[in-house]
């Protein structure tokens, strides 16, 4: 029975090869699509699932508050005396690990000089908590004693080529000695850290690193990521609630009353290790997080690709199933029962998808490479291999097959066989309202998508083309070495001699980066210090800065080298003018104020400039200028380049550098690179979307082909009769068009709401932002009617055409 069914069904769709061929190649496209889909959504699901104690793992968080209370700042990483005291308190807590981040490291072997960075100072729980392979050394051991360093097998081979790295030194920032002890495998794509090296946290009690004083008391720098191994299960939310009062027990700060109730200013959390990739969108992350939303929006293409292409399957088989009629008059009339019909029918559509599905598997194995290429991810087809998902891939045709052929099947099976075989069977009017219902739906979904594009594609130009208040253009940027202090106006002297290069600039931070830093400020009136309740970040910066950078100055003036009271002085921006309550700029200078406890006057005021993303809005900033003894707040150096000789400022730049600081490896980017990179994943978020746009458009259409070509064909001698009574071809092809574009618009007007809903919840993600215009909606239906017209026309016009006398000839 079921190779009979089989037999048929194969015969048939050899016999309508055209609408077969649509069929199969829509669910093919569709079936691919939804693989790769699947495939980029359970990567981003894995992240830190490679951990055996996954579910068990925490990080700990830490917030600020003002005072009114409000949350100015989370942190994914907290202060260093938390880790030991929080093992302390808290007995249920197995393991605690904690690492920091170095920034850029310059390390050297021989010859080889490179800055690194990715180097965390790790400590020796760090094995016990994650899973780290390595294959050299002693895991349990490799950690534990000060400047000893572990080794990727990536870095071991860098620097050591095919030589036994261990036992031998790397010589950290020209000062340290580091011992390797252990090479391990790098960790996997689907985490959310990748150390590239492993120093011993023990070497942060050197007093020259860090100091074992400020591990146990330094409750102001906030870069320790630190995780917590609970039992299995555990109700993480009651060690939570105990956070508050663990906080006021241990956090002193010199000066502060003895009942000071720390915890109103700041909160302690316990976050999942598994929903740190995907959820966690903190102030201070270790790498680029993604994001859950993208993963529901990618979702929901598949799924649209997929009822598209389902879509396309029941049109055409139900368009053509007067064709089909007089074979199931037939069948019925021998015997056929009504199930056994629906079971050919179906049999039918489920080989076109078993067919597809075997195709797009292989489509996907080709095209991963160019997922992984725009997606900047390193996706593997193994995480495919798990059998529930392996079942799935198997079932899923199937069920395709089943659920686009089950109305065809049903209706077809429905036909009476008296009245097909008397010719008297006219094709029911609710089957041509159903076909035409799922071609609104195919274009509403178009539509949708076609407007999606278009706002994605404009706040991605408007983030790169709007004015950020300084020029970000011919910046080199270079990680500022402190041993260049002294000799620092040597340095810039050389560097100024050349007509090519106008100015440098030393900073804490530079433009592209975070605004992470802040201290408690006051105004003064009198004797009397008023503490502002808003959030003020700093930012140290030599004279050179805001020309190197062209900010704009509204009020007052920069910091000179002519006024030695300027260490003393504040440049602040207009966001932080206005949270000091003053209502004019130059009505702020002269203003006293009280920063990070040193009294100093406003002297200048500078207009908004973005320093930060487009995600985060201006926030109040202050501009203090070192003491000339204060050279380890500078962590950037900025040199601004006419533009006229690129190569040759380079080359003096690396000249210069290579004198002063013969030891310190030279690396240097561009400032407009590092903006590229901060929309980095909205330019492949649009990217990825655009095309999978571009495949479902491009689906609907190859339906609507089929669809109006058998429309057409249905209709051949009374394009015959028009013709002869002298129709011209224009109006036959608009007549045989109006229909459609009929549908074309019922579908806009579904699909704008639900498309300025979707995007006007995307565009709150950033802090800056288009407005959806009205014209958006307007040219997505004219270009989705365009494209329906185009779409039929090729038929239309070829049936306008054709000779009349070859379809009346039988008449």
């Amino acid at each position: 029975m079921i190779k009979n069914y089989l037999k048929i069904a194969w015969r048939n769709l050899s016999k309508n090869r055209f609408i077969s061929f649509i069929n199969l190649f829509g669910l093919t496209v569709g079936l691919t699509c939804c693989l790769l889909i699947l495939t980029y959504i359970l990567h981003e699901l894995s992240y830190d699932t490679y951990n055996k104690k996954a579910d068990q793992i925490y990080r700990v968080t830490r917030d600020f508050k003002n005072g009114d209370g409000v949350v100015t700042l989370h942190l994914g990483s907290v202060a260093p005396p938390f880790g030991p005291l929080l093992k302390n308190e808290f007995p249920d807590i197995q393991k605690v690990t904690s690492l920091l981040k170095t920034g850029t490291a310059p390390l050297r072997y021989g010859d080889k000089k490179f800055n690194e960075k990715d180097v965390y100072f790790a400590d020796e729980h760090l094995p016990d908590v994650f899973d780290i392979t390595v294959v050299k050394g002693n895991p349990k051991q490799a950690l534990r004693d000060p400047y000893s360093i572990m080794l990727s097998e990536e870095m071991a081979k860098k620097y050591f080529g095919d030589a036994d790295p261990l036992e031998k030194s790397i010589r950290y920032d020209n000062q340290f000695e580091f011992k390797v002890t252990g090479v391990y495998k790098a960790f996997p794509s689907n985490a959310h850290l990748h150390p590239s090296m492993l120093v011993s946290f023990k070497t942060l009690r050197d007093s020259t690193i860090y100091g074992e004083e400020n591990l146990r008391t330094n409750w102001g720098n906030n870069s320790f990521l630190t995780y917590l191994l609970l039992p299995k299960n555990y109700p993480y939310k009651s060690m939570e609630a105990g956070f508050p009062a663990f906080i006021d027990k241990y956090m002193r700060f010199p000066g502060a009353p003895a009942d000071f109730k720390y915890s109103k200013g700041t909160s302690l959390y316990l976050q999942k290790l598994t929903d740190i990739h995907l959820t966690s969108h903190l102030d201070y992350e270790a790498e680029e997080n993604g994001d859950i939303k993208r993963v529901y929006v990618f979702s929901v293409i598949a799924l649209f690709i997929l009822l598209i292409a389902c879509i396309n399957y029941m049109n055409l088989s139900t368009a053509r199933s007067a064709l089909r009629a007089k074979e199931i008059g037939v069948r019925k009339a021998i015997g056929a029962r009504k199930k056994e019909l629906i079971a050919q029918f179906l049999s039918e559509s489920v080989l076109i998808s078993i067919a597809s599905g075997v195709i797009a598997i292989l489509l996907t194995v080709l095209l991963l490479p160019w997922l992984n290429k725009v997606s900047g991810s390193s996706m593997s087809l193994n995480i495919l291999l798990r059998p529930a998902i392996v079942l799935s891939i198997f079932f899923v045709p199937i069920i395709v097959g089943i659920l686009s052929g089950l109305y065809p099947a049903l209706f077809m099976s429905s036909f009476q066989a008296v009245k097909v075989l008397k010719g008297s069977l006219k094709i029911a009017g609710s089957n041509i309202s159903f076909r035409k219902a799922l071609v609104v739906t195919q274009f509403g979904i178009s539509i949708i998508l076609i407007i999606c594009t278009a706002v994605v594609f404009q706040q991605l130009n408007y983030m790169q083309t709007r004015s950020l208040g300084f020029n970000r253009d011919h910046i080199i940027t270079l990680s500022y070495n402190n041993a260049l202090s002294p000799q620092y106006e040597s340095f810039r002297n050389e560097l100024m001699a050349q007509s090519f290069i106008t100015n440098t600039s030393r900073s804490s931070r530079i433009p592209t980066g975070r605004l992470l830093d802040a201290m408690g400020a006051s105004t003064i009136s009198g004797d009397s210090l008023t503490p502002v309740k808003a959030d003020i970040k700093f930012l140290s910066a030599d004279q050179e800065f805001i020309p190197t950078y062209g900010v704009k100055m509204v009020a007052g003036r920069n910091f000179s080298r002519d006024y030695g009271t300027d260490t003393a002085s504040f440049i602040v921006n207009e966001a932080a003018v206005s949270v000091l309550g003053i209502r004019n700029v130059k009505d702020a200078i002269g203003n006293e104020l009280s920063y990070g406890g040193t009294k100093g006057r406003i002297i200048g005021v500078m207009g908004d400039f973005h320093f930060e993303s487009m995600h985060q809005k201006i926030v109040p900033l202050i501009m203090l200028l070192p003491q000339p003894d204060q050279s380890d707040n500078y962590n950037r150096l900025s040199v601004k380049v006419s533009g006229t000789n690129i190569p040759a400022a380079i080359s003096t730049i690396e000249k210069a550098w290579r004198k002063y600081l013969p030891e310190a490896p030279f690396d240097y980017t561009f400032l407009d690179e590092n903006f590229e990179k901060l929309y980095q994943a909205e330019t492949r978020q649009a990217t990825i979307f655009t095309s999978f746009a571009f495949i479902a458009i491009f689906i609907a259409c190859l339906g609507l082909f089929g669809l109006s070509a058998f429309a057409i064909s249905q209709r051949i001698k009374e394009i015959g009769i028009r013709k002869v009574l002298g129709a011209s071809v224009q109006s036959i092809v608009t007549l045989l068009s109006r229909d459609f574009l009929l549908l074309v618009g019922i579908a806009s007007i579904i699909s704008f709401p639900i498309a300025w809903y979707a995007m006007r919840g995307w565009l709150q993600d950033f802090a800056y932002r288009v407005d959806i215009a009205w014209w958006i909606f307007i040219l997505a239906a004219l270009i989705a009617g365009i494209i329906a017209v185009a779409t039929i026309s090729i038929q239309a016009i070829k049936a306008a055409i054709a000779n009349p006398v070859k379809s009346l000839r039988n008449e």
